[in-house]
């Protein structure tokens, strides 16, 4: 079997050592070399061409990020980053996220983590996956893609509710690939969207502000790390913070965001099934769901039960996935609607959202 190659670049090396030793444990990885900081980086992956690259956001001479655009426009690559807790470290991270590193892992101690192995799992799974991605994305997402202008109105169809919602909400789930295709997403849909968006993206406790603050940044709506007991508000989008279960509770027909921290689900918290399944228990059909680039099935069995509420569901078509286990597994159940390239979701919510009108 051929081996993937992967280059570590960290600035100490304590780290590089262990994380070498971790990735070499596997019979199907093996690290070709190691480097210091970006610019050093840079040499070796020209000399050594890896596979993949892990790289960790905070260094000396050339930082993560930096050498993540570098490393984009000459040699693009797929790139872990290595991420510590810190505000800094998540800002910076999801920043790298946006502009082409395929996924991160948080190491669980600091700059200098003594207990970098616990994530070693994780680590080698994530690797794999980044292995298989094809990187040709050498910008940020708004050269690419315009925000749609307005939204018209149409007639109003379907049948009446019992609790019949003011505006529709529209429910996205996604994973590893996330940051980068919300971003884009977002940055489409209309500051008047008549819609309450409630997204769910897997990711530990800390980089989820950092997420919707970027998303915030960058999108005509306004996005923030959803709060327990708010009101969803329409132009508005919440982001589940890491290590809680967003869910949509009713208070006289309006909806309100409801954080809990409950078991798992799917081996993740958020998870997308609980969204959804939390809209489909309550009987709302002004429901829009989107399910986009991910490993795994989660959302699939809250999409099956929110079509029996009559949802319209849309999932990303596998040549823009990064990972198109999401998708394909609710594509899978016969209940997605329309299957659309990451540029045409947004425009395909908008579309379907004058049916609510």
């Amino acid at each position: 079997m051929l081996k993937k190659k992967v280059l570590v670049v960290d600035d100490s090396a304590f780290m590089r050592k262990v994380i070498s030793d971790m990735i070499n444990k596997d019979e199907s990885l093996e690290v070709i070399g190691t480097a210091r900081n970006g610019e050093d980086a840079l040499r070796k992956i020209q000399q050594l061409k890896p596979d993949v690259i892990t790289l960790d956001v905070e260094m000396p001479v050339m930082n993560g990020l930096e050498a993540l655009h570098r490393i984009m426009t000459i040699q693009p690559t797929p790139v872990i980053m290595l991420s510590t807790f810190t505000k800094k470290g998540a800002d910076i991270t999801i920043e790298a996220l946006a502009n082409g590193a395929v996924d991160f892992v948080p190491k669980p101690g600091g700059p200098i983590s003594l207990n970098i192995e616990e994530v070693e799992k994780e680590l080698i799974q994530k690797i794999k996956i980044a292995s298989q991605v094809k990187v040709n994305f050498t910008g940020t997402s708004k050269e690419f893609y315009k925000p749609l202008e307005t939204v018209e109105p149409g007639q109003k169809t379907g049948s009446p509710m019992e609790c019949n919602l003011k505006f529709p909400l529209v429910l996205i789930g996604t994973s590893t690939g996330g940051p980068k295709a919300l971003d884009i997403v977002l940055q489409s849909l209309p500051e008047n969207l008549p819609a309450g968006v409630l997204i769910v993206q897997h990711m530990p406790p800390g980089f989820t502000r950092s997420l919707a603050e970027r998303l915030d940044r960058s999108s005509p709506l306004k996005v923030k790390e959803a709060e327990n007991g708010e009101k969803v508000l329409p132009g508005h989008a919440y982001v589940a913070p890491g290590d809680y279960h967003l869910e949509v509770e009713l208070k006289n027909c309006e909806p309100f965001v409801k954080l809990h921290q409950g078991p798992t689900v799917n081996g993740h918290r958020p998870a997308v099934d609980t969204l959804f399944n939390s809209v489909a228990e309550k009987g709302i059909k002004k429901v829009i769901a989107v399910i986009m680039t991910g490993m795994g099935y989660d959302g699939r069995e809250g999409l099956v039960n929110l079509k029996k509420n009559g949802c319209y569901a849309i999932a990303e078509a596998q040549e823009t996935c990064v990972v198109f286990g999401m998708p394909k597994s609710a594509i899978d159940t016969g209940c997605v609607d329309k299957v659309v390239p990451l540029p045409e979701i947004a425009s395909g919510i908008i579309n379907y959202l004058v049916n609510f009108r």
